[in-house]
């Protein structure tokens, strides 16, 4: 008997992941391509549907290829499109799941990567019994997935959930997207390197973190710094905390969730990021919230969790969910 799976497909700025996945979130003969090398989204696919094929023909099981689900940066569940993302080489208006559509007639469904990770929470990680839940993704940027009553908030157009772009400092940091002071400008990898640049700038302190360009820095150097008690890396991850958790505080007055996931590079440095944003989270909560929202790591942060975000979105769809 044919293997029933979902191909779920994560499109990332730098990487496209993907892999094979079953009802109960078991994934295999996964792969990836990197988005950036190709100029064009019609490049682009016939690579990835070529590196899929070939993981098809790789398998020792038949397989019956049920769906396809697909996150993506500003990915329209409703349009199937991806329009004008900023850290994707292709601009304008993708008509992404027609496109898709021509190398597999099968059900396709497209969304945002953060909406597909709180729809992979909810099916295979740690909000499996929740039905109100926001789940935070701290990468490159911020994304957010917003889920009430079991369903995704998506709003009337689609783009519902947009809470990196919320201007969280007047007049701050200059975004991708054009504006100053977004959440995710201080809330995330990107955002924590530039926080460290401005504390070394400002400061004299003794720190490790000096002799790492700008370039070459990441989430993880800076938790290991932190780790050995660097002054710079610690008052970072506090500085982070405070405007992750004073945000944070924001969401919960407008859709009281149970629980909020941080997943993605910056939540695995654990109680460095995670112990200054829940001080502030309730700070900055109305007395009715206080106590009440859990602030949880993702379920899924040890696994392929952006491919399973992705099989997430249509695993829902094909069983009703």
């Amino acid at each position: 008997m044919a293997r029933e799976v979902v191909i779920g497909i994560d499109i990332g700025g730098t990487y496209t992941k993907y892999g094979f996945v079953e009802s109960k979130g078991d994934c295999f003969l996964d792969g990836s391509v990197n988005t950036n090398e190709y100029p064009d989204v019609h490049s682009f696919l016939k690579d990835l549907f070529i590196s899929i094929n070939k993981s098809i023909e790789s398998s020792d099981t038949e397989l019956k290829i049920m769906g396809i689900g697909v996150g993506a940066p500003i990915g329209n569940y409703y349009s199937g499109t991806i329009e004008d993302a900023s850290n994707l080489n292709w601009k304008g208006i993708i008509p992404l799941v027609d496109l898709i559509k021509q190398y597999y007639d099968i059900p396709v469904v497209l969304s945002n990567d953060a909406n597909a990770a709180a729809l992979g929470e909810m099916m295979f990680g740690g909000a499996k019994n929740m039905k109100d839940f926001i789940v935070i993704t701290l990468g490159t940027g911020l994304g957010s997935g917003i889920v009430v009553n079991g369903n995704v908030a998506y709003g009337h157009d689609g783009y519902a959930g947009e809470l990196g772009h919320i201007v969280a400092v007047d007049d701050g940091r200059l975004c991708g997207c054009g504006k100053r002071g977004c959440l995710e400008t201080y809330a995330s990898a990107t955002g924590i390197r530039r926080t460290v640049f401005e504390l070394l700038a400002e400061y004299t302190d003794d720190s490790d973190l000096r002799k790492i360009t700008f370039e070459d820095l990441t989430a993880k150097m800076i938790t290991e710094a932190a780790k050995k008690g660097d002054k710079i890396a610690l008052q970072a991850f506090e500085i982070t905390g405070k405007i992750l958790g004073r945000n944070l505080a924001n969401a919960v007055a407008f859709s009281s969730p149970e629980a909020i996931f941080l997943f993605g590079g910056l939540a695995a440095a654990g109680d460095f990021i995670f112990s200054p944003t829940k001080e502030h989270m309730e700070k900055n909560l109305l007395k009715i919230f206080q106590n009440k929202v859990k602030l949880l790591p993702s379920g899924l942060q040890d696994k392929n969790a952006a491919v399973l975000g992705a099989a997430g979105l249509i695993w829902k769809e094909l069983l009703h969910l």
